[in-house]
């Protein structure tokens, strides 16, 4: 099957530059209503047989246009929500954003003892990640598009798929809106097909500014 990793739209958190990842977390700001908007025409050639959201706000309103364009209720799967921020939830220093990312990333790179402060640590995470992905999977569907969040999608691909290079993925930010690609099932494994770091839109839904840290480079 193929899977659609869809990053939600911004948020005013995303603008704010918070590590905001509690629920039922902020809704879209302006820009991410039209971010959330494009994706119906974005992805008008491509098969989809199921919508899933997470259990966070900012997931279902993005999914919203392309749920009414393509007449598919939508799966709320909280595996798929962002990764628990802990102690550093609301955090907005670059010393706190490269911490959250260090974290994560060193997940994907086989440390997943490593505990986020005050959080969940590696196997956690992509324990329910990965039971939201088998329950996709379980549906039958051939083609799914996921609305989840940018530190989430990168890093569970990142650990889960083969062809990811896991420096590219801790270096490219995914913009809100961006869509990682991959191909497989839960029991034969994950091969990535593309990872589109852009808004789907296009450059008119494009942030000016930099976006959520969720969603930012690993960068001193």
């Amino acid at each position: 099957m193929r899977l659609l990793l869809l990053r939600h739209g911004q948020t005013p958190s995303n603008v704010r530059g918070l590590l905001d990842t509690a629920s039922p977390g902020p809704g879209l700001t302006a820009l991410g209503e039209r971010q959330a908007a494009a994706v119906p025409d974005a992805l008008r050639d491509r098969a989809v047989d199921a919508i899933a959201v997470s259990s966070l706000v900012r997931t279902a309103l993005t999914a919203a246009p392309l749920v009414r364009a393509r007449g598919i209720e939508p799966v709320t799967l909280t595996g798929l929500r962002e990764i628990e921020a802990g102690d550093l939830e609301m955090a907005a220093t670059h010393e706190s954003h490269v911490r959250y990312l260090e974290t994560v990333f060193g997940w994907a790179r086989g440390d997943v003892d490593r505990p986020m402060p005050g959080g969940p640590d590696g196997r956690a995470f992509l324990a329910r990640y990965d039971e939201a992905v088998a329950a996709i999977a379980a549906s039958g569907a051939d083609s799914a598009v996921v609305v989840s969040h940018g530190a989430a999608i990168r890093t569970w691909v990142a650990a889960r798929a083969d062809g990811v290079d896991i420096d590219h993925a801790e270096q490219t930010a995914l913009a809100n809106t961006g869509l990682v690609e991959v191909e497989g099932d839960p029991a034969g494994g994950w091969r990535l097909v593309d990872w589109s770091a852009a808004p789907v839109g296009g450059p008119a839904v494009d942030a000016l500014l930099a976006d959520d840290p969720t969603g930012e480079p690993v960068d001193d």
